[in-house]
């Protein structure tokens, strides 16, 4: 059932994607951005509510009057100023959503992203609760709305002495005290949500909290082209001495407002309460069985801290050396951390096709796909392959499917993400002429389903993040494809294209370069104990 839903919102999302990708490119397509588009509309609601505090009056009189005199008399500020607060909390509201979902057919909330799903299901509470609040300081008719039905839900539960809905029974009922309080409500939800919102990326490696500068201008802009156009409007002053028959909700916040005029409290509270139970459960339902996590061999390893550095997850830590070898730290794994991204290996200097001396074990590695491993599935597969325009491909698993690509003059090995693959194995495949060209397929560019994967594997290529790829590879004879799981076409297309360039290139030659190995036997390997960096 859950994997039918998540193909299906899979299908849904690709055809907005590839939309947006077509529009904007890969690198600033927002349904890449979401997380962190909902940290910057967050920013935006912040800013606009502190202008328009600055001119509100706390009391039963003034609040309706101060957001009046904001919206009319000084609309080319105040009034663009209330409306980016209510347009950038909606839009809040849709990017947190849209993540989430996301998110779950993504397959992207179970096993060790529990954490990250778990405390962001709690933050949809702290969300809505800041948005409805900010509906009451208005103390229009829609205020007067929200605030006689939410008391009345809350009523419901056995934790109040009295009804808390007295306190709308006729306008003597409250005072300016009560506004006071809403303000310190007001102000307070969103400094804990701001707290949740931290709490829920602290187990991400640079996490991004600001997306893209094209999107932050150009949804800044939208958004304040809305305001102008359509600006936010009261809906006139409350009377707690007359009842509210009709009123115009934000959709956004308040969808479930008219199924509480509808259905009884209890109800609610079931549909509510039980939904966030369902979805704070779903990383367990089913749980997925996880690939070991990344190993630590000490004999090979020499404290340089770039696994460390490149783990998106904070999975892989540095401590003081224990086995008594002259190097001033070691990586440690924390398991409950480790996505078994490989990411870490394709980091390692030591983890280099180019050894014979000793067995390939190289200072971290990934049990479900050990260096050696990788490396014998790559002369198996470039066995067999003939001609000069042979290639062999390095895709993500997460990506497009590999197993149609393999065929004649084609090879294919499978990554749990791109950035597992040492540069020094491009290296292997092409200076040992195993094949003639090699290609990279991968997600989407901005769009890892590992995070950092693609990031760091082009700074790998390009020469600006260690391991680098040695100068001596011909770059002629590399190629990326970052096609997505949706790109199969596009990624055929590219192999051919590559294939047509590089029997227009001949076959590789390099002074240093021992004959093609024939398909029964592979040349000699270099001693190299590490791929050299730099």
């Amino acid at each position: 059932m859950i994997e039918t839903i998540q193909r299906a919102g899979r299908r849904a999302f690709s055809l907005f994607e590839r939309a947006f990708d077509a529009a904007f490119g890969p690198r600033i397509n927002p349904f890449y951005h979401l997380g962190a588009l909902s940290f910057f509309f967050f920013w935006v609601v912040a800013a606009s509510g502190i202008y328009v505090y600055v001119f509100f009056e706390t009391s039963i009189d003034g609040a309706y009057r101060s957001v009046e005199y904001l919206t009319h008399t000084q609309w080319y500020v105040g009034g663009v100023a209330r409306s980016l607060h209510r347009y950038a909390s909606d839009a809040m509201v849709i990017s947190v959503l849209l993540h989430l979902v996301r998110e779950f057919v993504l397959d992207r909330y179970r096993g060790v992203r529990w954490y990250a799903w778990l405390t962001g299901v709690i933050l949809l509470w702290f969300l809505y609760a800041s948005g409805i609040g900010g509906y009451w300081l208005v103390w229009d008719r829609l205020a007067q709305y929200v605030a006689v039905v939410t008391t009345e839900w809350f009523d419901w539960l056995p934790i109040f002495a009295e009804p808390i809905a007295r306190n709308f029974l006729n306008s003597a009922s409250i005072n300016d005290r009560f506004f006071s309080l809403l303000v310190f409500m007001h102000i307070g939800i969103p400094l804990f949500l701001l707290l949740g919102m931290w709490i829920h990326i602290l187990r991400i490696s640079r996490a991004k909290t600001n997306p893209p500068r094209p999107i932050m201008i150009g949804s800044l802009l939208a958004l304040t082209a809305l305001s102008l156009i359509y600006p936010a409007l009261s809906q006139g002053p409350a009377d707690l001495d007359t009842l509210v028959s009709r009123v115009q909700p934000d959709w956004f916040y308040l969808a479930m407002y008219p199924l509480i005029d509808l259905w009884s409290p209890g109800a609610i509270w079931a549909l509510a309460g039980g939904g966030t139970l369902l979805l704070m459960l779903l990383p367990w339902l089913p749980h997925r069985r996880e690939e070991p996590a990344a190993v630590v061999d000490l004999a090979n390893c020499n404290g340089c801290g770039r696994c460390f550095a490149d783990c998106p997850y904070s999975a892989v830590i540095l401590q003081p050396r224990r086995d008594g070898l002259p190097f001033e730290s070691q990586a440690v794994v924390e398991p409950d951390l480790c996505t078994a991204c490989g990411i870490c290996v394709g980091a390692c200097p030591t983890a280099t096709p180019f050894r014979r001396v000793s067995d390939l074990i190289p200072g971290i590695d990934m049990p479900s796909l050990t260096t050696r491993e990788m490396r014998a599935r790559i002369l198996a597969a470039t066995a067999s392959l003939t001609g000069t325009d042979r290639v062999m491909v390095f895709g993500c698993r997460f990506s497009s499917d590999l197993t149609a690509l393999k065929g004649q003059g084609v090879g294919a090995v499978a990554l749990p993400c791109v950035g597992a693959l040492p540069p020094s194995f491009i290296d292997f495949v092409i200076s040992r002429r195993h094949a003639d060209g090699v290609l990279l397929a991968g997600c989407i560019a901005g769009d890892c389903y590992q995070r950092l994967g693609l990031e760091w594997t082009e700074q790998r290529l390009a020469g600006q993040r260690d391991p680098y790829l040695r100068g001596r590879v011909p770059r002629a004879r590399l190629a990326t494809a970052w096609a997505g799981p949706a790109g199969g076409a596009t990624l055929a297309s590219e192999i051919a294209a590559f294939r047509a360039r590089l029997r227009a290139m001949g076959p590789y030659r390099h002074g240093s370069t021992p004959p093609p190995a024939s398909p029964a036997s592979h040349p000699p390997e270099d001693h190299d104990v590490s791929y050299r960096v730099g």
